[in-house]
């Protein structure tokens, strides 16, 4: 049998990920740090914990509605509503997934055709690309420059249009640069989807670790409101990641289509994680206005000790990632990250792991305690002493 025969053609166009050979690397290596997982530090707190003990205690063990307790999902609204100012009814207009990811995939099965083209935003969170080739259709890249601190610019959007052009996917804040969209910053790009007609899905699932401005979603612009698909969850802002959930908002008429696929290859999404998620949104958000704190005390910290390595690293608006510049030492991001995991046992990502505009940049995570940070701060300079890197200064102008 020739087993590359029987392999589907567009998953063998699809790369493995970039950020797992070093996780593996890194467990495979004793007493190493690592600041590349994207998983907050925090256990999820207990009063969400006990909710969902308690709802299996009761027996509520069963499968629940396709598009998630309606329950959950009236929370949802009122906290969208309330947090963000965004109206969405819980029958019409979401959908429970298990974690972002299935909402991203649902999303992009629901409304791409072979032959589509759909703008994805490069550096950018390693699935997005792949959701794109597994639909059959053809990625643009648009590249986000550190010196527009990694935000999306209305001639590099209005360039990448075209007549084939089905979609953009979003991510502010963003994963792995930490940029972010201001509501002035949309206001410039807004009449171009509106022209276009083209749809938005918007991954907004750091949307609560936005630390300097107010966090805004282009479903907060009436004109294209019915064009945007906005995808968040619990993983984040709750230190929910092992829970695997996450939902979709948008138009009727999109989540009917989304929610025929989801009924289909999941069913609906865990029981127990709903029951926990509704009481995260009813009486959580004081936890999650604790854990932004200490990410913003830890934001502060790393970039400036990084930049006073002289690997010079702009300040991150939001999420909990810094994306360090290391063309100084002359090493390939996936060359600096092998280097010093091998000589310092600290794990970092290569930020060609996040596409090929990532060269030149590594992802560092801060949802790691000062401690921990301070350590890896303290191998890292070592690491360039060795390496007979000498830092050069960073100055206040080269910090964007």
């Amino acid at each position: 049998m020739r087993k590359e025969k029987m392999l589907s053609e567009r998953v063998k166009q699809v790369k493995p990920s970039g950020i797992r050979k070093f996780f593996d690397l890194a467990s495979e290596t004793e007493g190493v740090i690592s600041l590349g997982v994207g998983e907050p530090d925090f256990a999820t707190p207990w009063h969400i914990r006990e909710a969902a003990i308690y709802s299996i205690s009761q027996g509520k063990t069963f499968y629940t509605a396709n598009q998630g307790l309606f329950e959950l999902r009236k929370e949802i609204c009122r906290y969208l509503k309330q947090r963000f100012d965004l109206s969405y009814q819980p029958k019409e207009n979401v959908i429970v997934t298990v974690g972002g990811s299935e909402a991203i995939d649902i999303t992009m099965r629901a409304i791409i055709n072979e032959g589509d083209e759909v703008i994805v935003l490069s550096p950018g969170y390693v699935a997005y690309e792949p959701s794109v080739i597994m639909t059959g259709a053809r990625p643009v890249l648009i590249e986000l420059k550190e010196e527009n601190q990694f935000k999306l610019t209305k001639e590099a959007l209005q360039a990448a249009i075209t007549p084939k052009t089905k979609a953009i996917l979003l991510n502010f804040p963003s994963n792995p640069t930490g940029g972010v969209m201001t509501y002035e910053d949309y206001t410039a790009i807004v009449p171009i989807i509106k022209d276009s007609g083209i749809l938005v899905i918007s991954d907004e699932i750091y949307a609560e670790l936005s630390y300097d401005v107010k966090h805004c979603s282009l479903a907060n612009f009436p004109e294209i409101k019915d064009q945007v698909l906005l995808i968040s969850g619990f993983s984040k802002a709750f230190a929910m990641t092992g829970w695997r959930l996450g939902y979709v908002c948008g138009d009727e008429y999109f989540i009917k289509a989304m929610n025929k696929i989801h009924q289909y290859v999941i069913m609906s999404a865990p029981t127990a994680a709903q029951y926990g998620a509704i009481e995260g949104l009813r009486n959580g958000m004081d936890h999650v206005r604790e854990m932004r704190d200490s990410y913003l005390t830890r934001r502060n910290f790393i970039v400036n000790g990084f930049n006073k390595l002289g690997l010079k690293t702009h300040m991150p608006q939001g999420a909990f990632y810094i994306f360090p510049c290391i063309k100084s030492t002359g090493l390939t991001s996936e060359g600096f990250c092998e280097a010093l995991l091998a000589d310092q046992k600290v794990a970092c990502v290569p930020g060609t792991a996040f596409g090929e505009a990532g060269e030149g940049f590594i992802r560092v995570s801060y949802a790691y305690s000062i401690e921990e940070i301070k350590t890896a701060l303290a191998r890292i300079e070592q690491f360039l002493k060795n390496r007979g890197f000498y830092p050069l200064r960073v100055t206040d102008k080269d910090i964007l």
